[in-house]
């Protein structure tokens, strides 16, 4: 059984930043798979990842899961980081969402996340001890339903290729 107290990597490579390393580019995905939509995020990552193929060795391909509060070394790690994610904007589901820093750390902003410990409270974290990523965007799929099952709603399922791109 795998060890899920860390984030699983699909390419990892040494260093971060103040290891040296100028540049450290990361995808993490995040997101309950046993709950139907809120599992985009990690779809949206696998999706991703056989998209680009081994064109991509420099980026890490984080699935963060559930991880929570455990994904803020892979936040603060990063220079350039893309989250993917189940949101609750109150948009049509299916929904895709392109944001930015500003979108994702503004104190009154949307709250998004549907996790125990949002994303825009491990930003806000990173932010507090000054290490959030230089270059931060998100994509994120307004969920249909969250109900307990393996399947991505037909909406979700459809805005996959979409949120991809």
């Amino acid at each position: 059984m795998p060890d899920r107290s860390t984030p699983a990597t699909v390419s990892t490579r040494a260093g971060a930043r103040g290891r040296g390393v100028s540049t450290r580019c990361s995808v993490l995905g995040v997101g309950n798979v046993l709950r139907r939509d809120e599992g985009v995020g990690v779809h949206l990552l696998r999706s991703l990842q056989r998209s680009l193929g081994p064109s991509c060795d420099d980026v890490d391909f984080v699935d963060g899961g559930t991880l929570g509060l455990r994904l803020l070394g892979v936040i603060e790690g990063s220079t350039h980081l893309l989250l993917l994610d189940a949101v609750d904007a109150g948009e049509p589901p299916g929904t895709v969402l392109d944001l930015g820093a500003e979108a994702l750390t503004a104190p009154d902003g949307v709250v998004l996340s549907m996790h125990e410990t949002s994303l825009a409270e491990l930003l806000t974290l990173a932010l507090a001890r000054d290490a959030l990523p230089a270059h931060l965007r998100m994509v994120g799929v307004q969920v249909g339903t969250v109900s307990m099952g393996l399947e991505l709603s037909a909406a979700v399922a459809r805005a996959l290729p979409l949120a991809v791109e």
